[in-house]
């Protein structure tokens, strides 16, 4: 036996895959016994088999560092995540709910700013908001939807239960890596695809392009959509192009496209200027339009918010989208969705402290040792203190910027997030810290996916799941086992 699964100890935590030493959860149960089937030769070869497909494939990202961007293989564990489809089905639902509830939030700012008067939302923290954009007040985009792709961050507590721990709103990334892990996994665990319910993850790309065609101003069967990124040496690339690639779009970035005089938006080809009705845009606001925003952009196209404003191409994710993309914001979504759907969240945020608000300020400073702090509006990890791995220095330096800026900063208690066993050293079997990042697309329609991407903290006892700063990733199952 290559694994000796009855020595794995999830030390108490909630194991995504193991209920108690040496028992598999139901869902896993087919999963434990094929690993528990090969020996430790054949657990070699199909680690080494998943090396090699991701060198074959390319599949890397990119690290940036004082010696310059780094290009990596992309890492990944054989092991799976699994998750039984009844929870997903609640889940998804849950998915669904947040996001129509902050599109139609982000909407509101933008226009009657109803959610303010009510006093629902406070008006401070609008105005001290990094990502509102005056620029887009008074547009409304096609089905009244701004963030038409958001990558939502789940964790599962030692309770079993999932929390919310943000929402990417502005430009989520790391779908394409979850679909490439499945085509991994698929090449490295093929008998278990055969005799499992696995749900397919497959439809993504499917259901991304039926909704940016939905987008187009043009109503022609086939409208042109473009992918436009900042360029080769930015840290998702390699999604960009595979995006593109899936659902037959062009791949630009801003010098091959340009603004008319007719405000319309034009690519430039072999064979001339072709119209443009869609852009999934992978960049962030500040650099799509240099006559609107950073004017020594060379990322964007001169001319593209004018060409927005007016209707005549559709952006996705719309610019402004950012301004609920924001810790702070996340603190009052439970209020957002029950002020414009009238219904309670159907997954709980983690508990949060404003540093903004005086009470709770206090509360994080006395505690700094025991929380997670966070800035309002940074991603991938950066600028965190986890506190209980902290130094007396960090910590100092943290109470230093919250009393200088408060408004940047929140706090969280520090989860014990759920575990799955993970190949280390050899054929040793430990647990390691993951959270899962599902995507939901939402235009005329909406779709969550089955599954997301889930992320592991590679280091033991670590909770830094992001592959910039050493985490991994791993399949993720969504199982029928036929439960009603």
């Amino acid at each position: 036996m290559a694994i000796d699964w009855k020595a794995y100890n999830p030390e108490g935590l909630y194991d995504e895959i193991i209920s108690s030493p040496g028992n598999p959860r139901v869902p896993a149960k087919s999963l434990v016994s094929y690993l528990r089937s090969l020996s430790d030769e054949q657990l070699q070869a199909r680690r080494a088999s998943a090396d090699a497909v991701i060198k074959q494939m390319g599949i890397t990202f990119t690290v940036y560092s004082e010696e310059g961007n780094i290009d990596r293989s992309w890492p990944f564990d054989i092991i799976p995540r699994v998750i039984a489809l009844k929870q997903w089905q609640k889940t998804a639902a849950g998915l669904e709910q947040r996001l129509r509830a902050l599109n139609l939030f982000i909407d509101d700012l933008y226009h009657d700013q109803k959610i303010v008067k009510d006093k629902v939302f406070p008006e401070y923290i609008l105005q001290e908001s990094k990502n509102f954009r005056p620029e887009c007040v008074g547009i409304s985009p096609p089905f009244g939807v701004w963030a038409h792709i958001c990558g939502t961050d789940l964790v599962r507590d030692k309770d079993g239960r999932f929390y919310v721990l943000e929402d990417n709103l502005r430009v989520p990334s790391g779908v394409s890596y979850m679909l490439e892990n499945r085509a991994i996994t698929k090449r490295v665990l093929p008998d278990l695809f055969d005799t499992e319910k696995i749900l397919p993850v497959n439809d993504y790309t499917s259901n991304l392009l039926e909704a940016l065609t939905s987008l187009s101003p043009r109503k022609i069967s086939r409208p042109s959509i473009v992918v436009l990124t900042p360029g080769i040496y930015n840290s998702a690339y390699f999604e960009h192009a595979f995006l593109a690639q899936q659902m037959g779009a062009e791949l630009v970035e801003g010098s091959d496209l340009m603004v008319a005089d007719d405000e319309c938006v034009y690519m430039k080809t072999v064979d001339g200027l072709e119209r443009v009705d869609v852009i999934y845009r992978r960049i962030d606001d500040l650099f799509i339009d240099p006559e609107v925003f950073n004017a020594e952009s060379v990322l964007g196209v001169p001319g593209l918010m004018r060409a927005w404003k007016k209707g005549n191409v559709a952006l996705a994710n719309a610019p402004g989208a950012g301004v609920a993309d924001d810790k702070v914001v996340y603190a009052f979504v439970p209020q957002i969705i029950k002020y414009y759907l009238d219904e309670d969240p159907l997954i709980p945020n983690v508990e949060t402290y404003l540093c903004v608000n005086d009470k709770e300020r206090e509360y994080v400073l006395a505690n700094l040792d025991k929380l997670v702090v966070k800035p309002a509006n940074e991603s991938g990890g950066a600028g965190m203190l986890i506190g209980p791995h902290s130094t007396k220095k960090e910590r100092t330096l943290f109470a230093e910027l919250i009393r200088k800026n408060p408004r940047n900063y929140i706090g969280q208690p520090t989860l014990s997030l759920s575990t799955v066993p993970t190949l280390v050293d050899g054929n040793d079997l430990e647990p390691r810290h993951v959270d899962l990042r599902p995507f939901i697309i939402q235009a005329e329609k909406t779709s969550v996916t089955t599954g997301g991407l889930t992320r592991v903290a590679m280091k033991r006892g670590s909770l830094v799941v992001n592959s910039s700063q050493g985490g991994g990733s791993k399949d993720t199952w969504i199982v029928d086992t036929g439960a009603k």
